[in-house]
């Protein structure tokens, strides 16, 4: 048969070691890349097209929900497996949304992980107990199925979205993503006046709420 090709993106160098150890202990799984932010792991992605990305959610530049929805345009066979600390409703249905295959707490005994892996691999949805499907349908009924408050967002203000919440100026943001510092100022506004936000402030406060960002400390 053929190994399970995984491509590991994680912003923590240590984390990620952790991970390639506890993999390559796995009978027909194969580590094929590693990647310690967004941008890079679709760049990585679009290289080696592994059956699966094992993602972190809280990286910087381009967060792992963000990824997850660009990896399906890239190639819509690669399945991604979410390993996230937030075992809160919000993050499991965000996650669902954005084309995950499967949610998988950093909590998680190791034996769990090869279960994981191996159900998305095979086309199957996984979901740690802890945030199980009773969970998630409750909170899809509490919220009305409500929208999600970066869909009103282009992906590339969330993108500018995340950046500016990282502490970038807009002249940094221009050179990092290639485009000019007028168009940067332009979605900026246009992404603030959407999400009714009137200052730098409100924006952090806004990105670290829908996970964007980590909070400081």
């Amino acid at each position: 048969m053929k190994p399970i090709r995984v491509l590991l993106a994680d912003d923590h160098t240590l984390v990620r070691a952790g991970l390639r150890g506890l993999l390559e202990g796995l009978q027909g799984v194969e580590v094929v890349g590693e990647a310690g932010e967004g941008q890079e792991t679709l760049r990585l992605a679009k290289t080696l097209r592994p059956d699966v990305v094992l993602l972190d959610i809280g990286m910087p530049g381009l967060n792992g929900l963000e990824v997850a929805g660009r990896l399906a345009t890239i190639d819509p066979a690669i399945r991604v497996l979410i390993l996230s600390m937030h075992s809160t409703e919000e993050y499991v249905v965000r996650a669902l949304r954005a084309g995950s295959a499967g949610y998988l707490l950093k909590g998680s005994a190791v034996a769990e992980l090869e279960v994981a892996l191996r159900a998305v691999a095979r086309g199957d949805t996984y979901l740690s107990p802890a945030v199980s499907k009773h969970v998630v349908d409750d909170y899809v009924r509490r919220t009305g199925g409500a929208e999600d408050p970066l869909e009103a967002l282009t992906p590339r203000q969330r993108e500018i979205l995340q950046l500016a919440a990282e502490g970038q100026s807009s002249k940094e943001i221009a050179t990092q993503l290639g485009i000019s510092y007028r168009t940067v100022e332009a979605h900026r506004a246009q992404l603030m006046e959407r999400l009714g936000l009137h200052d730098l402030a409100g924006l952090v406060r806004f990105a670290v709420r829908v996970g964007l960002v980590r909070p400081e400390g």
